[in-house]
């Protein structure tokens, strides 16, 4: 392919109608008082997007323009450029067959780029277009650090030597970010983070040391190592926790923040003796992360509605319940986010703060000095709040507070660990809680888990087992074959496993007057067919197997939601 001309992205834009003169010479002026790249300009104030961009250079240039999530990414042509070279240039090999590379390009026009990679790769190229935010998205995915964390985990085993005694102080002293051990976990941190790690799992074996991340709720393996290593990374990260660092045989808690990649990343850490050493556990929590927002939740519109006229009554208790895992902060902060006004005071109380929210008090639980849920949540009232956030409701003690403080003009928002919407209240009564108190104040019981969506680069139509059509004849009564049914193949942008993201599955029970009646009957059967009644079939399973129908995520995770349910 010839030298791509140099060309100017407004003249294009006006050329082919996208775009206004006016709005040229603003983002003109913007971009001289400034010095922003223009298309970052004309996108960020909604003249164009980026996808137009895109085309019209494509157009331009008569060269094609490509969507990255549909397109096969091959890791070993990836490779041909470093992650370095990639971002500098904007630029990714797609394809390297001869006689000529494919290589996809933001800004196709940049010719220092274009030389450059011809230069690095020694080989003709030819270009196509791609999204910036895609490109970026794709960049963080394929270029993992699996290789770098094994070299420097052999790094820091050469250092320990032979000996069994722990050199786990090497690398601690003040600069000491060369050190083995250092790199080791900056690196480990760094690839967590680029594939969306909720959790970082460090487990000694007999003779190994195994680190998994889990990713869209399942554990996968990152590397193996020599298990002498482990009592280096246990000391690193107790140091940086502020834990005991002389205890090895008593499970600790700590949190430390570490900034990856140019993020706050704020670390959740439990450590627990085991047969071979201490297991470590990270929770990964970005404080940098997009505004948190109930519309991107997944939930039904008609239920959606419901739940935002319910969240803005001004007093009464929601709970949001499901197993560990299953989304229910996610879904609070949603609802605290829209509440979050000038005119409201908003109090959290949790233990840990989990994101951290501008405008809200956030109060976080600390047991080893009596800074207990319930000595909180009596101070919290004494706050004059208008909504209060309670991160669970534990026992007796905290669902009475909760619930007096929803009756005496209060919005208390709470979470609960239930299998559904209809046994909640049941298990309120279980835990002491008096009737009189559960009908005058909870308002609903939102119910959600999460499934793994089906991975849009590599989603292909899939042939359900018996067991699969089995399941579906549930709903569907006789008509599961005239559905399409799909899965992932597996792919370099889901790291094999078919599955990208999760979206959230929900049922909500809205205690209506029949639903608060049936609450004062004795019979557990009575009031579990008022509220079923209530919701109209509108359950965790039906919503499953929408999503199912929709193509956005598999049968086999549908039927995952179900059994959870069941058990």
């Amino acid at each position: 392919m010839a030298r791509p001309e140099k060309i100017r992205l407004g003249e294009i834009l006006l050329q082919q109608k996208l775009m206004s003169e006016e709005q040229l010479q603003f983002a003109l002026a913007e971009q001289k008082r400034t010095g922003r790249k223009l298309g970052r300009l004309f996108v960020e104030n909604g003249f164009v997007t980026e996808e137009q961009i895109s085309s019209a250079l494509a157009r331009q240039l008569n060269i094609p323009y490509l969507n990255l999530k549909q397109t096969n990414i091959k890791p070993t042509a990836v490779r041909l450029l470093s992650e370095i070279q990639a971002r500098r240039f904007r630029a990714i090999v797609l394809d390297d067959q001869e006689p000529a590379m494919l290589v996809g390009m933001a800004d196709p026009t940049d010719l220092f780029a274009y030389d450059e990679i011809t230069r690095l790769v020694k080989r003709n190229i030819v270009l196509a277009v791609v999204n910036e935010t895609e490109l970026l998205a794709t960049i963080d995915n394929v270029y993992r650090r699996t290789e770098e964390i094994t070299d420097f985990a052999r790094e820091l085993e050469q250092e320990l030597g032979e000996t069994s005694v722990e050199f786990g102080s090497a690398g601690l002293a003040p600069g000491s970010e060369d050190a083995p051990v250092v790199k080791l976990l900056q690196s480990v941190f760094d690839d967590a983070t680029q594939i969306r790690a909720s959790d970082v799992h460090i487990e000694p074996q007999e003779k190994r040391l195994q680190i998994r991340f889990r990713i869209d709720g399942v554990l996968h393996l990152q590397t193996e190592a020599d298990a002498k290593i482990a009592g280096s990374l246990a000391l690193r990260l107790k140091l940086m926790s502020d834990m005991d660092i002389s205890e090895k045989r008593a499970p600790q808690d700590g949190r430390f923040v570490i900034k990856v990649r140019q993020q706050q990343i704020d670390v959740r850490i439990s450590t627990m003796p085991t047969q071979f050493g201490e297991s470590i556990v990270m929770r990964l929590l970005n404080q940098g992360g997009g505004a948190l927002n109930l519309d991107r939740l997944g939930m039904p519109k008609a239920m959606l509605e419901r739940f935002r006229s319910i969240i803005k009554r001004p007093n009464g208790l929601v709970l949001v319940t499901g197993p560990t895992g299953s989304g229910k902060t996610t879904t609070l902060y949603g609802a605290l986010s829209e509440l979050n006004t000038q005119e409201k005071k908003l109090i959290t109380v949790e233990d840990p703060v989990e994101y951290r929210l501008p405008g809200v008090n956030q109060v976080q639980v600390n047991e080893k000095i009596d800074l207990t849920f319930a000595k909180v949540l009596r101070a919290s009232l004494r706050q004059d709040p208008d909504v209060l956030l309670l991160g669970e409701m534990r026992d007796q003690e905290t669902a009475q507070i909760g619930m007096r403080a929803a009756m005496t003009g209060h919005l208390v928002l709470s979470t609960l660990h239930t299998n559904d919407a209809v046994s909640t209240p049941i298990r309120l009564l279980d835990m002491g809680v008096p009737r009189y108190m559960m009908g005058s104040s909870l308002q609903a019981v939102l119910a959600q888990r999460l499934v793994r969506v089906i991975c849009e680069s590599c989603r292909q139509v899939h042939s359900i087992s018996p067991h699969e059509r089995e399941w579906l004849s549930h709903d569907l009564l006789g008509q599961v074959d005239q559905h399409t049914y799909h899965a992932g193949r597996g792919c370099g942008h889901c790291n094999g496993t078919g599955y990208r993201g999760r979206i959230g599955v929900y049922e909500l029970l809205e205690m209506t007057s029949p639903v608060v009646a049936a609450t004062h009957n004795e019979d557990a059967a009575h009031f579990m067919r008022v509220a079923k009644q209530q919701m109209g079939g509108h359950t965790l399973r039906k919503h499953a197997t929408e999503l199912v129908l929709s193509g956005v995520t598999t049968v086999g995770e549908a039927m995952r939601i179900s059994n959870e349910q069941e058990e």
